[in-house]
C-alpha cells in the first residue's frame, strides 16, 4: 500500500536527489573554489559538512522507515476509571473513542491517518515528504532531522556566500565552467528550503512546549472557542508544563493500566 512506512516515493527521491546535489556543490564546488580540499581550512569544513550531511541522511532513514506507533491488539478502554476520564478535545466528557474503519477502540491522543489506513499512536500529521506519519515512534527522529537540516542548510549558504564573495574578483575564470550555475542553483533551492525548515522547527517547538501535537493544536483552537462561547477557560489536558513537556518528548513515555488503558504524555 502506498502508505506503508519505507515505501520509496516521488517526494522521498527527491529529497535525497536535494540532499546529494547540495552536498556536492557545497563541498566539491564551493569549498573546493574557496578555501581548497587540501588545506586545513577546507578539510576541516568538508569534513564538518559531511557530518552533517551523514546525521541528515540517518535520521531521515529513521523518520522513513520508523512505524509512527500503532495501537495496541489488546486494547480497551478503561471504562471504570472515573479518575482518569478518556480525553479527546474535541469531544465533550469521556467518551469512549471507537474507530469505525479499524474496528477497534482508540487510545487519548490516536487518530485515523487516512493514508496509512490505520490509527496512529499520539498522531501528529502525515507527512509526503517521509511517507509516513510523523507519531509517538518517530516524532522524535523526526525533530532532530529537521533540526540537522536546519543547520545544514545554514552551514551550507555561509559557505556558499563566501565562495561566491571570494570568487568576485575571479569572475570571467569563473564564468568559463559549470560552476557558477551549480551554485546558482544550490541557492535556489538552499533558500526556500531553509526558510521552510525553519519555520517548521520553530512551529513543533512552540508545540512541544505546550505538549501538543499538529491536530490538537487545531481541534484546540476550536475548543478553545467553544468555551470561550460558554464563559469557561479551556486547558490543554496534557499540558504538564515547560519542563515536563520538554521531557516527555525525550522519553516519549507510554502509560498503561491493568485494563489496557493506554496514556501518552
Amino acid at each position: 500500500p502506498m502508505g506503508r512506512p519505507g515505501y520509496l516515493t516521488l517526494p522521498i527521491f527527491a529529497v535525497l536527489a536535494a540532499i546529494g546535489y547540495v552536498y556536492y556543490t557545497t563541498v566539491f564546488v564551493a569549498v573546493a573554489g574557496w578555501l581548497g580540499l587540501s588545506t586545513a581550512a577546507g578539510v576541516a569544513n568538508a569534513a564538518a559538512f559531511t557530518a552533517l550531511a551523514a546525521a541528515c541522511l540517518a535520521t531521515y532513514y529513521a523518520a522513513v522507515s520508523r512505524d509512527p506507533g500503532r495501537v495496541p491488539p489488546a486494547f480497551l478502554p478503561d471504562v471504570e476509571g472515573a479518575e482518569t476520564p478518556v480525553h479527546e478535545v474535541k469531544r465533550k466528557g469521556g467518551d469512549l473513542r471507537y474507530c469505525q474503519k479499524c474496528g477497534h477502540y482508540k487510545p487519548p491522543r490516536a487518530h485515523h491517518c487516512r493514508v496509512c489506513k490505520r490509527c496512529v499512536l499520539k498522531m501528529d500529521h502525515h507527512c509526503i515528504w517521509i511517507n509516513n506519519c510523523v507519531g509517538h515512534e518517530n516524532y522524535k527522529i523526526f525533530l532532530v532531522f529537521v533540526l540537522y537540516a536546519v543547520i545544514a542548510s545554514f552551514y551550507s549558504m555561509i559557505l556558499i556566500v563566501g565562495s561566491v564573495i571570494h570568487s568576485a574578483p575571479k569572475d570571467e575564470q569563473l564564468s568559463s565552467d559549470s560552476s557558477r550555475t551549480l551554485i546558482i542553483i544550490c541557492g535556489i533551492i538552499l533558500c526556500p528550503l531553509t526558510l521552510a525548515l525553519s519555520v517548521l522547527l520553530g512551529w513543533h517547538i512552540h508545540l512541544i512546549l505546550q505538549n501538543k501535537t499538529t491536530i490538537e493544536y487545531h481541534e484546540g483552537v476550536r475548543a478553545m472557542w467553544l468555551a470561550e462561547k460558554g464563559g469557561d477557560l479551556y486547558h490543554h489536558p496534557y499540558d504538564l508544563g515547560v519542563y515536563e513537556n520538554l521531557i516527555s518528548v525525550r522519553r516519549r513515555t507510554i502509560f498503561y493500566s491493568r485494563r489496557k488503558r493506554l496514556t501518552i504524555f
